[in-house]
């Protein structure tokens, strides 16, 4: 699911909590340096650098962070679709 949000949005960071520990600890450039695998295997590895919340919906329907609007939008949108 990941690798899917991740193709989606078109860029990697987008998932990413740039904010939390880990992301510091590691650090930005070295993150930035991994490969597309690499960093997956990073976030199974440590999944607290997953941004959250993250909740998939549809193949084409990723919500990352927490954006009040957006949820709303997004799942009011998709609920009257089904």
């Amino acid at each position: 699911m990941l690798i899917s949000a991740s193709e989606l949005y078109g860029d990697r960071k987008y998932l990413l909590n740039t904010s939390g520990v880990i992301y510091r600890s590691i650090g930005s450039d070295v993150l930035k340096k991994m490969t597309d695998n690499e960093l997956f295997e990073q976030l199974v590895v440590e999944p607290r650098l997953i941004k959250r919340p993250f909740l998939y919906k549809s193949d084409n329907c990723f919500l990352v962070g927490f954006k009040e609007e957006k949820w709303a939008e997004k799942l009011l949108l998709n609920s009257h679709e089904n």
